[in-house]
């Protein structure tokens, strides 16, 4: 997965949910050991002391835990990822569902047309 890092919001912000994405989608395995701060602010293009920030970010929401000797690994918390999974999702939704009724659309409305696109998709359109 490539680094995407955009000018309109904080770097560190950037780099904590691109790390997070990684953590629940399994691209990172719980009890992973991950990359030094210097390896993964090269990969990213950012300064490492950036990169220190985002990690110590995912430490305090309980992803990301270091060890003093052998660097920082994933947690192994399976609960605490699917709840982070879950709450992702809910946030993305919530921002859909806002932009959609920006774009004048009822519940209902929007509803069916996640229906819609979800039946165009598999090949039954319900139209």
């Amino acid at each position: 997965m490539e680094w995407i890092i955009d000018s309109d919001r904080p770097i560190y912000k950037q780099l904590v949910e691109q790390i997070e994405l990684r953590i629940i989608s399994g691209m990172y395995a719980p009890g992973d050991k991950i990359k030094s701060v210097r390896e993964l602010a090269m990969e990213a293009g950012v300064n490492p002391n950036t990169m220190q920030k985002a990690l110590a970010e995912l430490e305090r929401m309980g992803l990301v835990f270091a060890q003093r000797t052998s660097g920082r690994f994933i947690t192994e918390d399976n609960k605490m990822i699917e709840e982070a999974k879950n709450t992702l999702a809910i946030k993305e939704i919530d921002s859909f569902f806002e932009k959609m009724k920006q774009l004048g659309f009822e519940k209902e409305e929007i509803i069916s047309l996640i229906e819609k696109a979800e039946g165009d998709r598999n090949g039954n359109s319900k139209s």
